[in-house]
């Protein structure tokens, strides 16, 4: 195949005559050409770098997201070994009161502490082969904080039984130091009895249920008048401050307008104990003790036991 072009003017006149393989060449060189012009592999181009741009930001958020998972578990794990931390806190407290406990208990019974550290643990006969640390099991740590407040609660219990125990051997609940007896005062004189009065206030008839001690000597001490437990100390209605002691037996005694208290809540206290100063709190015209006995929580004349003397 071939081509020929013929063209005549009026001054020119040529001949173009060109074969197969030629027309081939100058189509391959127009089509090199038109390309070169266009350019399609820009277009091409801009599309991959779009899509690389994408698939960076998917990868920034996916490690941002795991990034934030490994923060909480930092968080959740700092949180379990500040609990650890607080638990074994704990367990340090409670070995050394039971070990004051022990001291105290050795003391009262006239043990030699000394013939039980000669059979403590460190003289106790041990054996077995030597193995790595990295051979002993690995308890998830729930588990371990399971244990742990399995033995808090072993601790608890026996440092209860310890405390009971110290109880009985301290003598705290003895009939002889639960005796109720004497003057709640030391000095002074006694200002109001028991039974129906004017009130001081309205001048009324009413009751009044206690012995009041009257004493104008500066920081006189409140005294219990026999061996118990407090269950309350701090203010009352009418009272003002008040210490109010329980004996057993449905016996209790209550000391109010306190200046001081002296003692707290759940305090084992002695007769003769002072637990308080006395003041003018409360429902109150000057300085003095107002002195109850209940017996099952009903009112009763205290001047029988202001006046025995204690066995």
């Amino acid at each position: 195949m071939s081509l020929t072009v013929f063209y005549k003017g009026s001054k020119v006149k040529f001949k173009l005559q060109a074969s197969r393989r030629k027309l081939f060449a100058l189509a391959f060189v127009a089509s090199v050409g038109l390309m070169l012009l266009v350019r399609p592999w820009q277009a091409w181009s801009g599309y991959s770098v779009t899509q690389v741009r994408e698939q960076i930001t998917a990868e920034q958020r996916s490690l941002a997201a795991q990034s934030q998972v490994v923060q909480e578990i930092r968080a959740e794990t700092e949180k379990r070994l500040t609990a650890l931390t607080i638990q074994l806190g704990e367990m340090k407290a409670r070995v050394r009161q039971l070990d004051s406990l022990g001291e105290r208990l050795a003391d009262a019974a006239e043990i030699d502490v000394s013939d039980i550290l000669q059979h403590s643990s460190a003289n106790v006969a041990v054996g077995g082969p030597e193995a790595s640390i990295l051979e002993a099991p690995r308890p998830p740590a729930v588990e371990v904080m399971a244990e742990l407040d399995a033995l808090l609660l072993h601790l608890e219990d026996k440092q209860n039984q310890l405390s009971a125990l110290e109880s009985v051997l301290m003598r705290h609940h003895i009939s002889t130091e639960s005796f109720v007896a004497g003057r709640p005062v030391d000095g002074g004189w006694l200002s109001s009895h028991y039974g129906a009065r004017k009130d001081p206030f309205t001048g009324e008839p009413s009751m009044h249920k206690g012995i009041d001690f009257a004493n104008l000597e500066a920081d006189a001490g409140v005294f219990a008048t026999g061996a118990g437990v407090v269950t309350w100390s701090g203010e009352r209605y009418g009272y003002g401050k008040l210490i109010e002691i329980d004996h057993g037996g449905g016996l209790k005694t209550r000391y109010g307008h306190c200046a001081e208290l002296l003692v707290n809540t759940g305090d084992v206290v002695t007769r003769g104990q002072e637990i308080a100063k006395l003041g003018s709190t409360g429902r109150s015209t000057g300085p003095h003790v107002h002195y109850e006995v209940l017996r099952n929580e009903r009112h009763i004349d205290p001047s029988k036991y202001v006046y025995r003397e204690a066995p």
